[in-house]
């Protein structure tokens, strides 16, 4: 099959782009023990982080609205101009973080640029992922659609490892002082060569085949927001699967990464550099896991693996994180990598199979718009604010371990509302909509 065989070449140019959007996105979160004096002075260095969180949420906060940007130029224009697009202003809003000035410099308008710059990141992601997994959803064949959309599931873990990667790297090629002092800056600015090579890559690629056959035959939506949001059923089902499926997904991901890397550094004052060795270590042996999960998927189910990951967060995540404090001081590096692992591994069970039941959840004619949405409001939303949620908590408590309520309570709602009331996909077939004529009555 002519889709079939062409579908690698679709894959590595569009995990190309999105990795490098992931990385430029998630450099903000890791450098956030560090920059957070940079930009938000304080005496109190839990205040400083806090806000340095808040900054990193807010990018989060406004994945949904780029979601809706960027889904109804999808779905009205094309998939791949929407995420040409969204790879620019991605590129363009990390590589000036980079060159922006300290509060030092600035006062009070460095961390109002900074806001502005990262609310741009935010619009911008809000479009892209939606647009990566339609469009190599809609260039595989049906009973192979887990397993190909997976690697694009790979990208935002693998933009995460080499964030860490180019952090480290950078880093150690200096002192400890210069790299506070400019030295972070590093990794930001590299973000403009990574764009000019991705956006290359992109541009030679053909648009979505399937959505290309709907333009030529005049299916496509002329309205999607109002397609996808217009009715009361349409909301039931972006509530069942935000409340089902996204926001499980979303805590799982962000607690079992960037949390763990956050409870690491500030919590267990685990040092830096092997904070992020331990974390990048676990992310490195977890990553094939989300092809095994996909291919999983396409055989026995999306909703059941999605499920199983959510339940299995919820019940451990305690147990783990105590065994991570136990094991940090004297610091025991094997088992700490394992405790990571562990936590990557339930990310590569939500995560795995999660692009292809969106893919599979929505009609074509307003697929972009109508999975961007719930998946962003998940991400954005209950994922992306959960570092600052359990920091915070963590603060107000003193109860180190108390910020781990808010993602169990999540995943455990997400597995009762999926169990309940998501139903299967993994059989649909979505080329059934350009592949039978309709006749008309």
């Amino acid at each position: 099959m002519t889709r079939e065989r062409n579908i690698w070449g679709v894959i590595a140019a569009s995990s190309a782009g999105t990795v490098i959007e992931w990385y430029d996105f998630y450099i903000f979160g890791s450098l956030a023990a560090v920059l957070s004096a940079v930009f938000y002075p304080a005496s109190n260095p839990t205040i400083s982080l806090l806000k340095w969180l808040a900054t990193f949420a807010a990018g989060f906060a406004v994945r949904p609205f780029g979601a809706l940007v960027f889904g109804r130029i999808g779905d009205l224009v094309g998939r791949k101009y929407a995420f040409m697009m969204t790879l620019l202003i991605m590129g363009g809003s990390t590589a000036a973080i980079g060159l922006l000035p300290g509060y030092g410099t600035l006062g009070i308008f460095a961390p109002v640029l900074l806001v502005t710059l990262r609310l741009l990141q935010g619009l911008a992601l809000g479009g892209e992922y939606g647009g990566a997994a339609v469009y190599v959803a809609e260039h595989a064949p049906d009973d192979r659609r887990g397993f190909y959309t997976s690697f694009i599931q790979i990208t935002a873990t693998f933009g995460l490892f080499v964030s860490l990667l180019v952090i480290l790297g950078t880093k150690n090629a200096m002192s400890d002082a210069d790299f506070k002092a400019w030295g972070w800056r590093i990794p930001f600015l590299l973000s403009a060569i990574l764009v000019v090579v991705s956006y290359y890559i992109r541009s030679r690629m053909a648009e979505s085949p399937l959505f290309a056959k709907l333009k030529a035959e005049g299916k496509t939506s002329t309205a999607p927001i109002a397609d996808a949001y217009g009715t009361a059923e349409r909301w039931k089902v972006f509530f069942t699967v935000l409340l089902g499926a996204t926001a499980g997904q979303a805590v799982v991901w962000y607690t079992g990464q960037f949390y763990a890397l956050i409870f690491l550094q500030t919590t267990l004052k685990v040092p830096l550099d092997t904070a992020y060795k331990i974390v990048a270590l676990a992310l490195l042996l977890g990553t094939p896991f989300f092809v095994v999960f996909g291919a999983l998927s396409d055989r026995i189910g999306r909703k059941g693996i999605i499920m199983a990951g959510c339940l299995l967060a919820a019940l451990t995540y305690i147990p783990i994180y105590h065994g991570m404090a136990s094991y940090a001081e004297p610091l025991n590096f094997p088992v700490l990598v394992g405790l990571v692992f562990l936590q990557v591994l339930y990310v590569t069970m939500v995560y795995g199979p999660i692009a292809a039941f969106l893919v599979e959840s929505f009609p074509a004619r307003i697929r972009y718009t109508s999975l961007s949405l719930p998946y962003h409001f998940g991400n954005g939303w209950f994922g992306g604010f959960t570092p600052v949620i359990a920091t915070s908590i963590v603060a107000a408590t003193g109860n180190k371990y108390a910020g781990l309520y808010f993602p169990i309570a999540v995943a455990a709602m997400t597995f009762i509302v999926g169990s309940l009331l998501l139903r299967e996909t993994n059989n649909q077939s979505i080329w059934r909509e350009v592949e039978v004529e309709v006749t008309p009555t």
